[in-house]
């Protein structure tokens, strides 16, 4: 058995994954596999900027093999720590703003709705 690290180890149990999946619905994986090549090409946006972009939304999703990958990306394509801690950092503000406007809208409207007090959260 192979000595992994831990983001090998992770990856690799994703490709056993992909590999076992492309098998049943290969169609399916090789459709997918395509359309991410097409989105992380070289454009306008470079490679090391959608990485980052990944990153962030992978953060946000919770999608713990996607962020370990894009971590993996961001510093095989250059990201210094500061920005791969800055995109990382939009994705925490997304996140809590997210939250917070949810609560101070929905809920609060929801618990106004609810309420028989007459003087409502508002």
């Amino acid at each position: 058995m192979e000595d992994f690290t831990f983001t090998e180890a992770i990856l690799q149990d994703y490709k056993t994954g992909m590999g076992a999946m492309g098998e049943k619905a290969p169609n399916v994986v090789q459709s997918f596999h395509a359309f991410s090549e097409s989105c992380f090409e070289e454009g306008e946006i470079s490679h090391k900027q959608k990485h980052l972009i990944a990153l962030a939304v992978s953060v946000y999703a919770h999608s713990e093999y996607c962020i370990i990958y894009h971590t993996k990306s961001c510093v095989e394509n250059g990201c210094t720590s500061m920005e791969i801690l800055e995109a990382i950092s939009i994705a925490a503000a997304l996140g809590g703003g997210s939250a917070l406007s949810q609560a101070v809208t929905l809920v609060m409207q929801t618990m106004d709705d609810l309420s028989e007090d007459p003087n409502p959260v508002q």
